[in-house]
């Protein structure tokens, strides 16, 4: 099992997760909220929405609290009117996003047009955009850059969302090259976010299966999740180990493990071991315990099984299914139909 050096929290996302849980922790009670989740983890969003940062996506009936600012960044339009408001702000937008945002701004305040390449649902880029009055021409695709319709009297200023792929960068580079545009480019890919991805790629070239965990709405482990199926079609996008179905994976497998930059280290750590506990079992070593767990079923997530009703009490359905431990179904589980009694149907 081989871990990617550079697998999971990126600088800006620890940097925004830790300002959260430090507001969080010194909050007295009052309102505190994130203008949209801080970053793409269900898992970290649900833990800080336990703990009393909840996730707003307008300041519409909001006028008192904290709202920390999203690793993504925002437009200017929210810091104008938290001011108004005379809220308090925490700004947890990623130090390289913020960069792009001046860059931007500065460039249409001097009167260019902007350029933006990068996916225009994604709300860093969405955030980007913000700071020039919403009037940037977003490109995600090399056919897209084809297509655009753009003014060679113009002056353009390019920037390029951070997770973006560096090699369609400089594929839509070249075309815009080609229709003569009068272009200052910034090349805003984060480079935490490029050696991520060159180390997915050369992992993935010598491995028999990979695994990526992510969140499946983080753009950064989506575009590892592509990376790795290039080299290596055995690959398995999670978001934790409970969506691994360990049954597809043998003891003498090379397996690859890496990790978007939202993803927290817990979940990585739980991925790995558990893949090294079916890596380091040594056959010649087995003691009587472990044969007499052997001789047990062995159940995976995904599995049909057939169990034999031991009894039915409170409701509540025991099952032996040959398994160490016996299978219980509450009357919750038992049936779609909620009129369904269990003791009186097994």
């Amino acid at each position: 099992v081989t871990l990617a050096a550079s697998a999971g929290f990126c600088f800006g996302v620890k940097r925004a997760i830790e300002m959260a849980y430090a507001e969080i922790e010194k909050n007295n009670g009052a309102p505190l909220y994130s203008y949209g989740s801080l970053i793409h983890n269900k898992e970290v969003t649900k833990d800080l929405d336990a703990k009393g940062l909840h996730i707003i996506e307008s300041l519409d009936g909001i006028d008192e609290g904290t709202v920390v600012i999203r690793s993504h960044g925002v437009g200017k339009f929210l810091y104008d009117a938290l001011a108004e408001k005379g809220m308090r702000m925490v700004d947890g937008t990623c130090p390289f996003v913020k960069k792009i945002h001046t860059i931007v701004n500065e460039a249409w305040n001097q009167g260019k047009s902007i350029i933006i390449a990068g996916d225009g649902k994604h709300p860093e880029v969405q955030g980007i955009n913000g700071w020039c009055g919403n009037t940037a021409i977003i490109l995600e695709s090399p056919e897209e850059a084809k297509a655009a319709v753009l003014d060679t009297e113009k002056d353009y200023a390019v920037v390029v969302q951070t997770t973006f792929r560096q090699s369609k960068f400089d594929d839509m580079l070249a075309i815009l090259r080609e229709k003569g545009l009068k272009m200052e480019i910034s090349q805003t890919i984060c480079s935490a976010t490029e050696k991520r991805q060159k180390e997915a790629m050369e992992l993935s070239q010598n491995v028999d299966k990979m695994i990526v965990i992510g969140d499946k709405k983080s753009s950064n482990t989506q575009k590892l999740v592509e990376i790795c199926k290039k080299n290596c079609e055995n690959t398995v996008h999670i978001e934790t180990i409970c969506d691994l179905v360990l049954k597809t994976f043998k003891k003498d497998d090379r397996i690859g493990i890496t990790a978007g930059a939202s993803t927290p280290p817990a979940i990585i750590k739980e991925v790995v071991v558990t893949m090294s506990e079916i890596e380091n079992v040594n056959v010649e070593e087995v003691s009587f315990e472990q044969m007499l767990e052997d001789s047990l079923v062995t159940l995976h997530t995904g599995d049909v099984v057939k169990g034999t009703v031991i009894q039915v009490v409170g409701e509540e359905v025991s099952v032996n299914l040959g398994f160490k431990s016996d299978g219980v179904i509450p009357r919750g589980e038992f049936s779609r139909d909620t009129t369904v009694v269990p003791s009186q149907v097994v």
